[in-house]
């Protein structure tokens, strides 16, 4: 297999793909900074990592002088650490870093290492972070001059100009799947349709209810649903998640059974994910405990909530949105590549896949 930088040397004209990156990054620095936001940096590495139940995490070992150990694992997002410098009142902020997760494809979409731009908006709620999402990506437009009305991804023609066309998840499956709220959020009425649309529900008999209702909502929102959002021409905000799926954000509160969380999606890629943060430290520690029974009855590793995250929920934490961006995906769409591997320098399935070899 040759390798991106051996292509590099071979092929000079593969350079400006490459350094798309760093003019990509460089016009969100100056959106933000432009903003007022404060560029923050935080640790990659933590002793308590999110308790999210479907996240597969890196995990190592912390070895001191004096011979103690202690478990350490790779952040899969700054969230947790952002939160507490929003409690010590560090205003609007954001991050560019590396992230990690574990059993991700190699190629296609997913890289185990990647980058994310996090950012935090203090005094707004999550549709304030939408504009906030328009603007930015408006912006890195203007900065490479390139046509926003025009914008062309994989042949096909999209307008970035904003505003998006933006749907709950409650629309988009009364549109697409005709499930009303109360029928979509029961095992029940969820299972009919999955079955009246061939899906194989073998799989469902070992879990419990609300695990069995999670996959079949998992794949009838990724099958049915995403695929008609991918046939849009412009970016598509999809807006008040399931609680159940939003354990750090706020319950809405025309229904409760919802969260004010959302997510974007572009040409079949999701880019972003985003809520309206949840601050009341009760709540959130009743959430992470939640999530902790989940992993195990999903067999994961068992983890310890981060203490010092609630504490600082408890020290009093601003009213705020944030949002996590994934920057790799983004540069997919501006190099006009399928496959992340394309615009990684050295991409997971480039350094594991023969590391035998040459071992």
């Amino acid at each position: 297999m040759q390798k991106n930088w051996q292509k590099l040397k071979s092929n000079v004209n593969l350079r400006e793909r490459f350094l798309l990156r760093e003019k990509i990054v460089d016009s969100i620095r100056l959106f933000f900074k432009s903003q007022h936001f404060h560029e923050v940096e935080t640790p990659l590495m933590t002793s308590y990592p999110p308790t999210d139940p479907y996240f597969d995490l890196f995990e190592t070992t912390l070895e001191l002088p004096n011979g103690q150990t202690q478990a350490a694992y790779f952040y899969t997002s700054p969230e947790y650490s952002l939160k507490k410098l929003l409690a010590a009142d560090f205003g609007n902020i954001f991050e560019i870093c590396k992230t990690f997760r574990n059993k991700e494809s190699l190629g296609g979409m997913h890289n185990p290492e990647f980058t994310i731009m996090e950012f935090y908006r203090i005094n707004a709620n999550y549709f304030d972070v939408m504009a906030d999402f328009e603007k930015m990506l408006f912006f890195i437009c203007q900065t490479l001059q390139i046509n926003a009305k025009r914008f062309v991804y994989q042949s096909k023609n999209y307008d970035l100009t904003p505003p998006y066309p933006k749907f709950s998840v409650a629309e988009l499956f009364s549109k697409y799947l005709h499930l009303s709220a109360d029928e979509f959020l029961a095992l029940k009425p969820l299972k009919k349709k999955a079955a009246s649309l061939n899906y194989d529900l073998s799989s469902l008999a070992n879990l419990s209810p609300n695990l069995a209702w999670e996959e079949l909502y998992n794949q009838l929102f990724l099958n049915e649903i995403e695929s008609q959002l991918a046939q849009f021409n412009q970016p598509v905000l999809v807006y008040d998640y399931p609680a159940v799926q939003a354990t750090l954000a706020r319950k809405t509160a025309a229904d409760p059974r919802f969260a004010e969380r959302f997510e974007v999606y572009l040409a079949g890629m999701e880019l972003g994910n985003a809520f309206g943060e949840l601050i009341d430290p009760v709540v959130q520690k009743r959430g992470l405990r939640h999530d902790l029974q989940v992993r195990r009855q999903l067999g994961k590793k068992d983890q310890k909530i981060d203490q010092d995250f609630l504490a600082a929920l408890e020290s009093g934490l601003p009213p705020c949105s944030g949002m996590a961006v994934g920057i790799d995906r983004l540069i997919m769409l501006f190099a006009d590549v399928g496959d992340i591997d394309d615009v990684l320098l050295f991409p997971a399935s480039q350094i594991f896949t023969d590391a035998e070899t040459h071992s």
